[in-house]
């Protein structure tokens, strides 16, 4: 009688703790394949040595890219720079810093600033301002700035009205995260009058 009613509560045990070590292993290698996947999307950007380079002159931001020796272009947005034109001396001039030549600043984090505000000083008040994400740029002896949507100022773009920064679209700030940019991504910002690189105008 003992045997049967221990027999009972065994097969009321709920199935998952009576999966075997092999099904234990098989869901364990399923969770870590997952991961991985996802791992390998998220540094996909880098296989190709993507980087970004920022036109003051041409209001815009070009994704570049490796394939073979050759340089290609992957993609290109609208952009909006400072309303201030020259390198960025200090804090509050209302400049976008120009990256020394050879010297990219780089991509140091990717942030969701979907519900972040700013204050214009333009009479709307505190309102979101920096679309869904901002990529935060290391630009030595500057801090603050980054590249970052639009919200509640996307007629600005392209055109030069940020206080440093660069705005894309906010649809646009949504591609350049989910597709292009990653942590430590090269990021040239040319000087007032500097056009297309050589090579630039070899890539098509």
């Amino acid at each position: 009688m003992k045997k049967i009613l221990l027999l009972m509560l065994v097969c009321l045990l709920p199935m998952a703790a009576c999966a075997s070590p092999a099904d234990q292993k098989k869901s364990s290698k399923k969770a870590k394949t997952t991961k991985v996947a996802k791992k390998s999307t998220a540094t996909a950007a880098t296989a190709n040595g993507s980087f970004i380079v920022i036109s003051k002159k041409d209001l815009n931001l070009r994704v570049y890219g490796k394939q073979g020796k050759d340089t290609v272009l992957l993609a290109e947005f609208p952009a909006c720079l400072s309303k201030n034109k020259g390198n960025k001396q200090r804090k509050g001039d209302m400049k976008t810093p120009e990256s020394p030549a050879g010297k990219p600043f780089k991509i140091t984090a990717i942030q969701d600033a979907s519900t972040w505000t700013h204050d214009f000083k333009d009479g709307r008040g505190s309102i979101k301002a920096y679309g869904h994400w901002f990529l935060r740029l290391l630009t030595p002896g500057h801090s603050g700035i980054g590249i970052h949507g639009s919200t509640n100022n996307e007629k600005t773009v392209p055109g030069r009205a940020s206080e440093g920064c660069i705005r894309l679209r906010d649809a646009d700030i949504i591609t350049l995260k989910q597709k292009y940019a990653y942590v430590g991504m090269p990021v040239y910002i040319k000087g007032e009058n500097e056009g297309l690189y050589p090579w630039e105008k070899r890539v098509k």
